[in-house]
């Protein structure tokens, strides 16, 4: 998408944007721009047979779409970058299309926000590559974030996004751990008992959420040199000997993974547009 599809800045004096990324500082008046890459190449098996996870339906409309409209829920990110399964690009374009925005542009831009379709890899790693790979230049901020998180805040992603203005080459949104954990010594069969090993003390322990933010620079580098199968993108940047910094996450932030996860989405949901109309 070209940088004429979206509104010019605003002029000298404009009231500030109500988003905490956007805030007044005395920093130069350009800001660094961000962009978001949403890998959703995934089949999801966990959840089931039936559509790839990232296009089942919640509330009526793909989580996909509910994971793009909470990137673009930001003042701060201009553009949105689906990873789309390798032969499904031109079918998440048309789904995208098809719930834009009251007011959006055809052809790709949700008001203030375009978003761009990419065809993805094999593997998670690979798809978040080929999404950086299609970041036009001036975007010097990433967010990574998964599809399969529909209802993370808008909060979430400005804090995140704050952080890495602020210097941190890396930043996770995450919570602290609710129950024990154990570390065990895995079965040779699964299913079959575990013997535990350790316990790890849970005060120091986070549970990770998305979006995560990264310095684009870092990203890539990240993505350019750590070839181990990872989990996050913040482990190839912690892999490269940098600091990933931590900012609280919410607990709505959850990921979608299993039957259960969707019957609690579809309550969050309904609640939101009880209380807020969302």
């Amino acid at each position: 998408m070209s940088d004429e599809s979206r509104p010019s800045p605003a002029p000298s004096g404009a009231p500030a944007a109500p988003s905490a990324a956007d805030a007044p500082s005395d920093a130069p008046a350009t800001r660094a721009r961000t962009a978001a890459v949403i890998p959703a190449a995934g089949r999801g098996v966990r959840l089931g047979p039936g559509a790839p996870k990232a296009l089942r339906v919640l509330g009526g409309t793909p989580m996909l779409v509910h994971a793009a409209r909470a990137m673009a829920a930001s003042r701060a990110v201009s553009l949105v970058v689906v990873v789309a399964p390798p032969d499904g690009a031109a079918e998440v374009k048309s789904l995208l299309d098809a719930h834009a925005l009251p007011g959006s542009a055809p052809g790709g831009s949700w008001g203030r926000t375009d978003f761009l379709v990419v065809p993805g890899g094999e593997s998670r790693q690979e798809s978040v590559r080929l999404g950086l790979e299609a970041l036009p230049p001036g975007h010097e901020i990433v967010l990574v974030h998964d599809a399969a998180r529909p209802l993370v805040p808008v909060d979430t992603v400005d804090a995140v996004i704050e952080a890495v203005r602020d210097g941190a080459p890396a930043v996770v949104p995450v919570l602290p751990l609710a129950d024990t954990v154990k570390q065990v010594e895995p079965a040779a069969v699964p299913g079959d008992p575990e013997p535990v090993v350790a316990t790890p003390d849970r005060s120091r322990l986070r549970a990770v959420q998305t979006p995560q933010g990264f310095d684009r620079a870092t990203l890539v580098r990240a993505h350019e040199t750590v070839t181990d199968d990872v989990t996050d993108d913040a482990s190839m940047v912690e892999q490269l000997g940098l600091t990933v910094v931590a900012v609280p996450g919410h607990e709505e932030a959850f990921k979608v993974t299993r039957p259960l996860d969707l019957v609690l989405a579809e309550a969050v949901l309904a609640r939101r547009r009880l209380n807020d109309g969302y």
